[in-house]
């Protein structure tokens, strides 16, 4: 019966889709989640992580698993040889790279750097004797801490690497190992300004083709769900990044599953409202192209008006949100735990339901709206009146015919007119952006 249950939650389980797009270190973090949640047998998970660790220099690591895989002491000769050979390549990178190392650790000495890096070059070879094999090594040296787990170490290093370095290739690979160590330590906040600035290089980059450009903008996108869902303002940002044209065509020609997690954002910020009809749009062209029940549930709601379906959606939506490693993070308070993103999701689906249908009739039988609304008749009349006394809702409640009476309201001609100004200029900005990024492509005559 439990094997059955995990299997039917795991079928909407993105991990293998998503896995390519990111850092395998990244993967990590969702392998974890999914053995938390018992989704998959814990054998087939444990030889998933040493399939990834194979690539990585986390030989202890991998060490670690091959015991609880195997409930032995004993590790393969391969792997103890590894570790040998692992120790040895760390301290010829750590000689290499000493005299930066000792020069960025020695306050004085760093405060010689100034913004000009062709300057600091030129400072460093004079009086230093470090070059561009020293600064080299510095890079080598961040990566390989990198691969060990040392993810603090290699934040710090490629940070004073990417002050120094002039090759923007490079410059840029440094920028992605500094975003991946600063996710995986947590920092939410400067794995954000870390995430903007990687945005910036990949939208103003020249790329050789465009569709290297688009696979960029599609990994950052996929890097961005840990910052987004864990960040105390991520809900908004998600959508101000994912929502923008060259994002939202990212999204539609190579990754519709991160659908899921905008819409989901859509669902659960009451501020991003107005581009929420624009939104509706892709989930009506996307709909039959990308499987997802919060996708099908927004397209019952807004595109075929289908509230059996809407309702039923609602419970696979909650499966969904409480097995996805980016939507199902867990609170304990107490002996207590709870997902506050599903509770939050459910309150706010309902209300979509509610507003959506009473657009459509001005009375209401009580009793079809709490089966609507997935709710028992006590609870449904309980949750209208806390919408009706919080002002979210211009209606009253008929207690002799057990019905909600919805009261007419018609738009203000003003407000429509600042909505289509607003959208006019919003257009007129995207179309302008457009002709300049045109005319900067084009070659000089």
């Amino acid at each position: 019966m439990a094997a059955a249950a995990a299997a039917a939650a795991s079928k909407y389980d993105l991990t293998s889709t998503m896995a390519p797009n990111l850092d395998r270190h990244l993967v990590f973090p969702l392998l974890e989640f999914l053995q938390e949640r018992g989704l998959y047998p814990e054998e087939e998970l444990f030889k998933a992580k040493i399939e990834l660790l194979n690539k990585t220099n986390m030989v202890d690591y991998a060490m670690d698993i091959h015991k609880s895989l195997y409930h032995t002491d004993d590790v393969p000769q391969e792997m103890v040889e590894r570790r040998v050979e692992v120790v040895a390549r760390l301290k010829a990178l750590e000689e290499s790279a000493a005299p930066l190392v000792a020069f960025l650790q020695n306050p004085s000495a760093v405060q010689e750097l100034r913004a000009d890096k062709q300057y600091n070059l030129q400072m460093l070879n004079d009086r230093y004797q470090i070059g561009p094999d020293q600064i080299e090594a510095l890079y080598q040296y961040a990566k390989f801490q990198f691969e060990c787990g040392n993810y603090s170490g290699a934040a710090d290093y490629l940070y004073q690497y990417r002050a120094l370095c002039t090759n923007s290739e490079r410059s840029l690979s440094a920028l992605w190992g500094k975003l991946a160590a600063e996710i995986l330590m947590q920092n939410w906040d400067v794995a954000l300004e870390e995430l903007n600035r990687l945005k910036e290089m990949i939208d103003s980059k020249n790329f050789s083709s465009p569709l290297n450009q688009v696979q960029s903008r599609v990994w950052l996108m996929h890097w961005s769900l840990f910052i987004f869902f864990n960040h105390d303002n991520g809900r908004t940002q998600i959508i101000d990044l994912f929502n923008q044209d060259k994002y939202l065509n990212a999204i539609q020609t190579n990754g519709p599953h991160l659908l899921r997690y905008l819409a989901t954002a859509f669902v659960v910020n009451k501020r991003r409202r107005p581009q929420f009809k624009e939104f509706i749009k892709v989930i009506q062209q996307e709909q039959h192209s990308f499987k997802d029940p919060i996708i099908e549930f927004l397209a019952c709601v807004y595109v075929n008006y289908d509230f059996d379906g809407a309702q039923n959606k609602m419970k696979e939506c909650e499966e969904v949100i409480i097995n996805d490693p980016f939507l199902g993070k867990r609170v304990e308070e107490g002996n207590y735990s709870t997902v506050p993103l599903r509770d939050e999701f459910l309150e706010n689906a309902r209300l979509f339901i509610f507003e959506t249908y009473c657009r459509i009739h001005q009375r209401i039988d009580m009793e079809v709206l709490a089966e609507k609304l997935n709710l028992n008749y006590d609870e449904a009349e309980r949750w209208i009146v806390n919408l009706i006394r919080t002002s979210k809702l211009d209606a009253k409640i008929d207690s002799n015919s057990r019905t909600v009476i919805m009261e007419m309201t018609y738009p203000n001609v003003y407000e429509q007119l600042i909505d289509h100004s607003k959208t006019l200029s919003q257009r007129t900005y995207k179309l302008v952006s457009q002709l300049l990024e045109y005319a900067e492509a084009q070659p000089a005559r």
